[in-house]
């Protein structure tokens, strides 16, 4: 049997990408107050921005419940005997212990393997779309665990934004702490290092961000797969896409809009490449 491959929301993969390499996505859950909505299904990234900055009430995240894995889980086992599961940082969130706690609930008798992918966003994603193509070629799961963890080493992502306030508030600011003592006149770059927040540089102006962005690109001498995300500024993405295509086809740039679950740490502006492939 083929074996199924699950993910979180905040792998932020293209719904078309889902869809056609069979992969599930469990949902975190973003709260307003007393109003709990599931990332990405009850609420999209517009209505999301939207009420992110005319709410008077700041948005909170929070792990799904070990009954929705273990439900994803049991579903799948009709299906399969052998489950992978990819999930985002443990460092960043919960979510990874939830998944391997809710082995325990299954109904059903399935092998299901947990790993911790150290990434988030579509850097988190490429790995899973990885292990999605080698188990829809027929790889067992042995096969498909060792193809996940031998590319969690080839994947990187750079993002800016306009403010790290968001991130300080939600606790998820790691080393980038350093930061803030000029919060309010830098444009900062961030990255991930071991699953944890880290500052990859700070610039005076949204133009040098992006300058540094394009400088990240072109530090790889072999781009395998590329991805450009945006939060509430699509025209800045597009116009990223554009620069990007004279190192990478223009048609094989993944456009993807930056979930609810990682809004709330960032807030709007949000601009983000990720990139699988390797560096000189």
């Amino acid at each position: 049997m083929t074996a199924k491959i699950v993910t979180d929301s905040v792998a932020d993969l293209p719904s078309q990408v889902v869809n056609e390499l069979g992969i599930t996505i469990v949902p975190l859950n973003v709260r307003f107050g007393t109003e709990v909505y599931r990332d990405g299904v009850d609420l999209t990234a517009e209505q999301f921005y939207d009420r992110l900055v005319h709410s008077q009430t700041p948005p909170v995240t929070s792990v799904p419940s070990p009954g929705s894995f273990a439900e994803v889980y049991d579903k799948l086992a009709e299906e399969t005997d052998e489950i992978l599961a990819i999930i985002l940082s443990s460092k960043l969130s919960g979510t990874y212990e939830v998944a391997l706690q809710s082995i325990g609930l299954m109904k059903r008798k399935c092998q299901v393997e947990v790993i911790d992918s150290q990434w988030a966003t579509m850097a988190q994603g490429f790995i899973v779309m990885k292990a999605a193509k080698a188990a829809q070629a027929g790889a067992s799961l042995d096969e498909v665990i060792e193809i996940t963890q031998n590319n969690i080493s080839r994947v990187d992502f750079l993002s800016t934004f306009d403010t790290l306030e968001y991130l300080k508030r939600g606790g998820r600011i790691g080393k980038a702490q350093a930061f803030l003592g000029s919060i309010l006149r830098v444009n900062p770059l961030i990255t991930l290092r071991d699953g944890v927040v880290e500052p990859a540089g700070r610039t005076r102006s949204r133009a040098k961000a992006i300058e540094l962005m394009c400088d990240f690109v072109r530090s790889y001498f072999h781009i395998e797969e590329m991805a450009v995300e945006d939060a509430a500024c699509p025209d800045e993405a597009e116009a990223l896409v554009e620069r990007l295509s004279s190192k990478f086809p223009r048609e094989r740039i993944y456009r993807s809009k930056t979930t609810p679950a990682i809004g709330t740490h960032t807030g709007p502006g949000l601009l983000l490449v990720a990139i699988l492939g390797d560096k000189g």
